[in-house]
């Protein structure tokens, strides 16, 4: 197993990608804990890590409050000597055009998209620095790297989270810690689901119709699965990666390459 022995803590780890990531890190060895906001999702993830032989914990958070994110490293540290991996997941999207866009819902998405990460990021740093040694993975998205219509504060965030990546990456490369981002295209998923939803309402068309046109979008002709980004985020938690670090990895079949 890779990361036998590890712990890591899994932001919006109750379901979709952050769930697939919790469960593929624990196959390879991990400890995890998961953190969101509804505690069912967050039990049945920590359940499942159970029954596959690791130990697991189950942290009711808001990455946009700094209170909370402070409440969740407490727990951690009560539970664990030590912090190997931080991956942070939890986010959120909103469809709008950006000259109807209300000043509330802008602060938002930029809280929980990219204040979020840097919060994490910040409390995982300080304990990772004590003992040298460590890997932080952002879940971006494409949207990281390229505009996406009606998504205008969603990607002026996630364009945030690739800059803090960059910057994290260089200020600890002496310290054997690695910052990385993974850049998904459209995911099956809870958040995919909301904007299939939304091009439906909004185009008139069938929610069928919608799927396969952001389907389409992908030179591949399909979504992603959560397991393929699980896959990298493993690979980059892993010793094997060590000499990767400040970089963007596009998951999204072609849609984006650099």
């Amino acid at each position: 197993m890779r990361l036998e022995g590890k712990t890591a803590i899994v932001t919006g780890g109750g379901k979709g990608i952050g769930k697939s990531i919790a469960l593929s890190l624990a196959r390879e060895g991990c400890s995890v804990a998961v953190a969101g906001r509804t505690s069912s999702y967050l039990d049945e993830v920590a359940h499942e890590i159970n029954e596959l032989g690791r130990d697991a914990l189950a942290i009711v958070c808001d990455v946009a409050n700094p209170q909370s994110v402070e409440r969740l490293f407490e727990q951690l540290r009560q539970h664990w000597d030590s912090l190997d991996i931080l991956v942070n997941n939890a986010g959120q999207n909103h469809s709008e055009l950006l000259v109807r866009l209300d000043l509330d819902t802008w602060r938002r998405m930029l809280d929980i998209n990219l204040t979020g990460t840097f919060l994490c990021s910040q409390a995982a740093l300080r304990w990772m620095l004590q003992r040298r040694s460590g890997r932080i993975i952002n879940i971006a998205s494409i949207g990281a790297q390229i505009g996406i219509r009606y998504a205008g504060a969603y990607v002026a965030a996630k364009h945030g989270v690739l800059g803090l990546t960059r910057t994290m990456a260089l200020e600890v490369a002496m310290s054997d810690i690695t910052v990385n981002a993974i850049c998904p295209g459209w995911v099956e998923s809870d958040m995919v689901q909301g904007v299939i939803q939304t091009i439906s309402a909004k185009t008139n068309v069938s929610p069928g119709q919608a799927r396969e046109h952001l389907a389409k979008e992908s030179p591949q002709q399909r979504l992603i699965r959560p397991e393929e980004i699980a896959f990298v985020t493993v690979w980059l938690s892993s010793d094997e990666a060590r000499g990767i670090t400040g970089q963007a990895i596009n998951v999204s079949g072609g849609q984006v390459m650099k």
